[in-house]
């Protein structure tokens, strides 16, 4: 097991009822702050007008920026950081998924930055001050609501980076089931999607002596597997709205790495897909994971698969090898069972279009860690996903 260090700086106010709390939390950091959310969403459930009492009855200033799409272009995080300074705000609240968040942690980070936001997604500068951050979570996904990890699109230059810093770790995050209830039942499949990759990511790893973040990764793959199917048929079921929730948020705030190293390959290759055609996050996560499995499965590493299908899947094969491929066609069943295309040609890509998306992928040299794949790998597994 690898030497870590773990400081969750995130609080969380879990369960019904908490934006109640969300007027006092603020209160604590400032009176003035700058409050991004999406395109209406929280409008037509009424969590817009309950956001706006509370910081009218705790006398909170806010200047809005609204309109924050799914994968967040930097145009919106420099409109962000220009409101900030404008209006003099010193927090910023996010209301919504992960995009609504990763844009509020950009606007945060660029806030103290003389540059351009966009050179910390390209490694040119390094995070040294940020705003504070708070969310409200609408979705449950990307994890952003409790991890410094932040993803945009720089929509000129048809690229999405990702950057993460301790100083981007929301102060506190309200995490209520009862506000993804409304969610449609194709982002909730892809939010599950969104979820089990980030388990995958972490537990497809070399250090296989971290025996029990392993398990713990298991415990919450299951709970995915369990309960996303229930929430995608019975949207308003809050048991099964509660165990998503949570998955989502320990699912990807460090916990389940300690002693890890990670791979993060198939989350480098969506990134450019998403960057080409505005494709859902989760979606090309479930397209390109069961094919990523296929293409670094070898004698080596097939104990690892296996260990997830025998663990997981209680799945019996003849050998690791045939034990890990049936777990594979488990993952990619599964998928299916969600209602998620399984191809790119589903969503808008054709081969024409991969060469340059692993082009890009590997810009900054190879990508992973469980299996280093080069831009000829990233090729493959594309066409397999085709």
């Amino acid at each position: 097991m690898n030497n870590f260090f773990y400081d969750v700086k995130t609080k969380i106010i879990f369960g019904k009822g908490g934006i109640n709390k969300l007027g006092e939390n603020i209160k604590r950091y400032s009176s003035n702050i700058l409050f991004c959310c999406g395109s209406g969403s929280i409008k037509k459930s009424g969590l817009y007008d309950a956001v706006i009492e509370q910081l009218k009855e705790s006398e909170i200033n806010y200047t809005k920026l609204s309109g924050i799409k799914p994968n967040p272009r930097l145009s919106s995080v420099q409109k962000g950081i220009e409101l900030c300074k404008s209006s003099k705000t010193d927090f910023i609240l996010a209301v919504g998924g992960g995009s609504v968040i990763d844009c509020a942690k950009a606007i945060a980070a660029g806030f103290y930055y003389d540059g351009n936001v966009w050179d910390f997604y390209e490694y040119k500068a390094k995070i040294k001050k940020a705003l504070p951050v708070a969310s409200v979570l609408t979705l449950a996904a990307s994890g952003s609501e409790m991890n410094g990890n932040s993803v945009i699109t720089n929509e000129e230059a048809g690229v999405k980076r990702g950057v993460g810093s301790h100083l981007l770790y929301p102060v506190f995050s309200i995490l209520d089931p009862s506000l993804t209830q409304t969610v449609p039942p194709h982002q909730t499949a892809a939010g599950t999607a969104d979820i089990i990759s980030h388990l995958f990511e972490q537990y497809f790893s070399k250090e296989r002596s971290a025996y029990v973040t392993d398990r713990m990764i298991e415990a919450v793959l299951k709970t995915c597997f369990k309960f996303g199917p229930t929430a995608y048929k019975y949207p308003e079921n809050f048991e099964a709205r509660a165990n998503l929730m949570w998955a989502s948020s320990i699912g990807l705030n460090s916990l389940l790495s300690m002693g890890k190293t990670g791979d993060w390959a198939t989350h480098q290759i969506e990134h450019q897909l998403s960057a080409v055609n505005d494709l859902t996050h989760g979606t090309g996560l479930a397209i390109l994971t069961p094919n990523w499995m296929e293409h670094v499965l070898d004698e080596k590493n097939a104990k690892v698969f296996a260990d997830y299908g025998r663990n997981v899947w209680n799945i019996s094969g003849k050998n690791d090898t045939d034990t890990a491929l049936k777990a594979i066609k488990k993952t990619r069943e599964f998928f299916k069972s969600l209602d998620i295309p399984q191809t790119l040609r589903e969503v808008g890509f054709n081969e024409e279009m991969l060469p340059d998306i692993a082009r890009k992928t590997t810009l900054f040299g190879s990508v992973g860690q469980f299996k280093k794949l080069n831009e000829k790998d990233v090729l493959d597994i594309l066409k397999r996903s085709l």
